[in-house]
C-alpha cells in the first residue's frame, strides 16, 4: 500500500489546476454580481444559495468538504424515482 502524499506533493500536483478552477469560480461569481437584479414578483433562486452555502463548506476546515457540497446539490433520494421517470418494467 502506498503511504499519502504530503502537502508539498499535492501541491505540486495540483495548484495549477485548482488556482484555474478557483478563478473559473471569481469569473462566475463577479457575473453573478454584475447581473441585474431579478423583478420584484420573482422568487429569490435556491442556486444562488446553494452556490453560497458550497463557499461556506469550502471554507470549514478538514476533510469531508467534497461530500459536503455533493450533498448540497444532490436531490433527496426517491424510491418511486422508476416509476416517476417510467422506467418501471412489467412484472418487475
Amino acid at each position: 500500500m502506498s503511504s499519502p502524499r504530503d502537502v508539498a506533493e499535492v501541491l505540486n500536483r495540483d495548484f495549477l489546476d485548482t488556482r484555474s478552477r478557483m478563478l473559473d469560480l471569481a469569473a462566475a461569481l463577479d457575473r453573478l454580481d454584475r447581473a441585474p437584479a431579478n423583478a420584484h414578483d420573482v422568487p429569490p433562486d435556491r442556486r444562488l444559495a446553494q452556490l453560497r452555502q458550497a463557499l461556506e463548506a469550502l471554507l470549514e476546515p478538514g476533510p469531508g468538504r467534497a461530500e459536503t457540497v455533493q450533498r448540497l446539490f444532490s436531490l433527496e433520494y426517491d424510491p418511486e424515482w422508476r416509476e416517476k421517470a417510467g422506467l418501471t418494467r412489467a412484472g418487475h
